[in-house]
């Protein structure tokens, strides 16, 4: 019933108009051509174009969109590829950067210029600093700190206090390293915590000393390889630490080799101590679409990618956040455009589009988009076990909403899986109609037995709050920084977390 009526309000935001605008959009597409990346031009193209398609059917039919695609790797080509553009006509819409180090500089530009930048990418923390120079930067796919509000929610209803973060750096794009980055920033203050860092040129190193850190903490949450994922369950196995009083976190957004995917079988000798290790670990990704209207652009996506000759790499050949993000970038863009015309103003003014496209919810082609009045996308994710161990096979337990910050648990799940020994027992709340959207845990939480019991534990919680203690430990030989990372490190979106 929600989605239908926000399909209707989506329907009534594009006809709410007495004539329908003609007008000639310039698109600028900012993504590499290597198609190693899974927001290669011809990965995202195709859903770019479908959303085009879509558009000229519509109420919107009188904007013409003049898509350009330009290489833009993942550097400093980038912001060349804008300037050049440039020289001759401002394009009046730029769609991406993804990779952060590469969206940094041009958003700046942009945002200097007056023109609107949407991207499924630029995921850092830095850029939810809309004040200045990231401005007129509208995110539809959900970022890293989106992302950590799972963590948070869940530590704050089970009572997590320790937590140990491990990740693999590989000094370019660093997505592990902005991902965790994410964890941190969200968690710090209110947990004791640990930092693990991984050489991507050297990842099993120092799994030892990573290993010994894990005794030390209560939760340890992950972003690295996949096989580097099941080398820390193993050893964490044969240390008897999955049996103990510890919870096992990764985290898999994009579906990729680049992460934890939470697969224990490689058809070696160590499968079987893979699997029981495995039993201990928590998998947090996206929560996938089930619409109808988002089965059929899968299928037209393959076939593009057939026709294309797209090569395949690990985990791309599926549709993935960035396909979607993209497709629905340009829907968002052409709703707020339509609105800001029609108030008088013109599409070059970047700032009234983009006020436009911030604070609003429409139908996307995966279901129900939510930016939010900082123009970042909410983010729903998917907390995924092991439920048959015999198997080891793996089933959703419970759904986190961003919108209402609430999670939906499903019959697999168990609160014990998520509560350490020792910590006061949460509430079992009812399992979540599927369709109510989840069951909010601020409501929850507040039924704790109260009285002496409950005065006596918040009185603990509140002097141990006080003692807390932020301990950054650098766990991994730190390497001299070569010329390109110096210069990325001057291109910095002013992180956080630590030094670059």
């Amino acid at each position: 019933m929600l989605r239908f009526s926000c399909l209707c309000l989506f329907l009534w935001a594009l006809e709410s108009s007495s004539s329908q605008v003609k007008e000639d959009v310039d698109v600028l597409v900012l993504l590499p051509q290597n198609n190693s990346y899974m927001f290669s031009i011809s990965r995202v193209a195709p859903a770019i174009e479908y959303a085009r398609k879509q558009l000229a059917r519509g109420p919107l039919a009188g904007f013409n969109f003049s898509v350009r695609y330009v290489n833009s790797e993942c550097g400093v080509n980038a912001l060349y590829a804008l300037v050049d553009r440039a020289r001759r006509d401002r394009p009046d819409l730029i769609l991406g950067p993804v990779c952060e180090y590469a969206a940094a500089s041009v958003i700046r530009v942009a945002s200097h210029w007056q023109i609107p930048v949407i991207s499924a990418g630029a995921l850092a923390s830095g850029f939810s600093d809309k004040n200045s120079e990231y401005a007129l930067l509208t995110r539809t796919a959900p970022s890293y700190l989106k992302m950590a509000e799972t963590f948070a929610t869940m530590s704050q209803h089970f009572g997590w206090k320790s937590v140990h973060l491990i990740y693999l750096d590989d000094k370019e794009e660093r997505n592990c390293y902005f991902t965790v980055e994410g964890v941190h920033a969200l968690l710090e203050g209110q947990h004791d915590i640990s930092v693990s860092m991984m050489d991507s040129k050297e990842s099993l190193a120092y799994l030892d000393e990573i290993v010994k850190s894990i005794h030390e903490h209560e939760v340890v949450i992950m972003c690295t390889h996949t096989d580097v994922v099941r080398e820390i369950m193993l050893m964490a196995h044969r240390q008897r630490l999955t049996t103990s009083n510890r919870l096992f976190f990764n985290i898999e957004l994009f579906n990729s080799s680049s992460y934890g995917d939470g697969s224990w079988r490689r058809g070696d000798k160590y499968d079987n101590e893979a699997k029981a290790a495995y039993a201990s670990l928590n998998t947090v990704t996206l929560l996938r679409s089930t619409k109808p209207e988002f089965e059929n652009f899968s299928l037209e996506m393959k076939k593009s990618y057939q026709r294309g000759d797209v090569d395949v790499c690990e985990g791309c050949n599926n549709i993935n956040m960035f396909m979607e993000g993209f497709h629905d970038a340009l829907l968002l863009y052409a709703l707020a455009l339509n609105e800001t015309i029609h108030s008088g103003y013109s599409k070059k003014n970047g700032t009234e589009i983009t006020r436009r496209m911030w604070n609003r919810t429409f139908e996307g082609i995966a279901g129900q988009v939510s930016i939010d009045a900082n123009g970042d996308r909410n983010g729903d994710f998917s907390v995924i076990s092991m439920t048959n161990r015999e198997a080891g096979t793996y089933e959703t337990l419970m759904n986190y909403f961003g919108t209402n910050g609430s999670f939906q648990l499903l019959p697999g799940f168990n609160s014990e899986r998520f509560t350490l020994r020792g910590a006061p027992r949460p509430p079992l709340p009812e399992h979540a109609d599927q369709s109510s959207g989840g069951l909010g845990l601020s409501a929850v939480t507040g039924i704790i037995v109260g009285g002496l019991l409950g005065t006596a534990l918040l009185m603990a919680f509140y002097f141990f709050r006080k003692n807390y203690r932020i301990t950054i430990e650098r766990r991994a030989r730190r390497e001299q920084c070569d010329g390109k990372h110096r210069q990325l490190r001057e291109d910095s979106i002013r992180s956080n977390f630590s030094a670059a």
